[in-house]
């Protein structure tokens, strides 16, 4: 009897496939600010269509992170992007497999840009895709027509850059106001620079006062002990005054990468005054200085007397074109050589002697209190201690050299009452009353010296 073997077959059970999650990341960038602050803006664009995206590969595990990466107001041509800065550190991090963008002119419109983020994608095994341009990097061909892409992206940005530059140069030439940092003595009233008064009237006081001392080193010094500041509260140190002497904004024109035109705004300074200042700019400081010193009168005069008693009045003669100073013995000149003994000197060497004698004064102790308590006098909440006012009135030395012939003489009238020119010697006696009258200028002096230090 045979047996018949019946065999049964199992049905198979299907394994389910595991899908992999692949984290995506949407970037979005919009170069200018204009219209970000509507409801639904460029970037909620850029953003729903790569979202949409990423929904459209579920299937294939696509995933968004939580986190956006959105750029507004960033141009494409840097890749100092706050946004996209992140969004390179979570790659580092392995936080990111797929980078999701609208176009990519919105990661990026320099190729060689573009090139070191492939790099840092490829490193970290992360993929790029661009919504409405289908390619894919893995493939030479892709990485072809990525280039291709990216030239062209980089090129646009280029002719739109010229074409910027070229309308803000006719505009200039137009005489418009183009924006950027207003300038002190004017404000802004639809896109034009119109005159603020006030501010104005400081502009033509700095203009007049420069022509009068001719030197930016004193007028500055003053502007800081009077404590005038510009619309930000910076101090007018020389940089700041030479910045504003030479703007050309100032006499109504419009400057372009060094070309003037006529502006539509109105000028502050008048032609006039602007010509003689920089006709005196165009003179060296010690020029200057010799300028003012040969208009200037003798420091001495009507102080010196020879040892007859006789006054001494200052004289000059040239020789070779060369300007030789003295003082004279007024008894010589109406008598004769023999009515003194010394009939000239030279102004240089006496005038030395004198202000050096000026100068230890300035630096003395008694000198040094009184300018302290004049200070706390003059401002009874000064932080000005006595050691400030020393340290000013000892730098004080290096101002003198930078005063002007006129200023120096000035305080020579006060310090110095006579001076008697001697066969042994000369003698100079001091005017200690007109301290009290030189204490005003010299707390002025310490006070702006301690600021510039702090």
């Amino acid at each position: 009897m045979s047996t018949k073997v019946v065999q049964s077959a199992k049905s198979a059970v299907p394994v389910p496939k595991v899908i992999r999650k692949i984290r995506c990341a949407v970037y979005t960038r919009k170069s200018s600010e204009e219209g970000l602050e509507m409801e639904f803006n460029s970037l909620d664009a850029q953003r729903e269509a790569c979202h949409a995206y990423i929904v459209s590969q579920k299937p294939e595990g696509w995933i968004a992170v939580h986190d956006n990466y959105d750029d507004g107001g960033v141009s494409g041509g840097t890749l100092e992007r706050p946004a996209l800065r992140r969004l390179m550190a979570d790659i580092e991090n392995g936080l990111v497999d797929v980078v999701v963008v609208y176009k990519i002119d919105r990661l990026s419109r320099s190729l060689m840009d573009f090139s070191r983020l492939v790099e840092v994608f490829d490193r970290n095994g992360v993929t790029f895709v661009s919504v409405t341009q289908s390619f894919n990097t893995t493939t030479s061909m892709g990485r072809l027509t990525l280039n291709i892409l990216l030239s062209f992206a980089q090129f646009e940005r280029e002719v739109i850059g010229e074409r910027i530059r070229d309308k803000f140069a006719a505009s200039r030439r137009k005489g418009m106001w183009m924006g950027g940092k207003v300038p002190l003595g004017y404000r802004v009233e639809s896109r034009k620079l119109l005159i603020e008064a006030t501010e104005a009237k400081l502009v033509r006081s700095i203009f007049a006062r420069f022509l009068e001392t001719g030197s930016a080193t004193i007028l500055s010094r003053q502007l800081i002990g009077e404590g005038v500041t510009t619309r930000s509260g910076r101090m007018f140190d020389k940089g700041v005054l030479y910045k504003l002497i030479h703007n050309r904004i100032y006499i109504g024109e419009a400057v372009h990468k060094g070309d003037s035109f006529k502006g539509e705004h109105e000028a502050i300074i008048s032609r006039d005054l602007w010509d003689k200042v920089h006709g005196m700019l165009q003179e060296s400081p010690r020029t200057r200085a010799s300028k003012t010193r040969a208009r200037t009168p003798a420091l001495l005069k009507g102080l010196i007397f020879a040892p007859d008693g006789s006054a001494m009045t200052p004289t000059h003669t040239r020789r070779r074109q060369k300007l030789y100073r003295y003082y004279v013995t007024m008894s010589v000149i109406k008598q004769g050589p023999d009515a003194c003994p010394i009939q000239r000197i030279p102004a240089a060497e006496i005038e030395a002697a004198v202000i050096g004698q000026v100068r230890q004064l300035l630096r003395s102790p008694e000198i040094i209190v009184r300018t302290w308590e004049a200070a706390r006098a003059h401002d009874d909440k000064s932080v000005i201690t006595e050691a400030d006012v020393r340290t000013a009135l000892v730098q004080f030395d290096d101002l003198w050299d930078e005063l002007f012939p006129a200023e120096q003489a000035r305080i020579v009238q006060l310090l110095v009452a006579r001076v008697d020119v001697g066969l042994d010697g000369t003698r100079i006696t001091l005017r200690t009353e007109g301290l009290t009258s030189l204490l005003p200028d010299a707390v002025v002096t310490a006070a702006s010296m301690v600021q510039e230090a702090a």
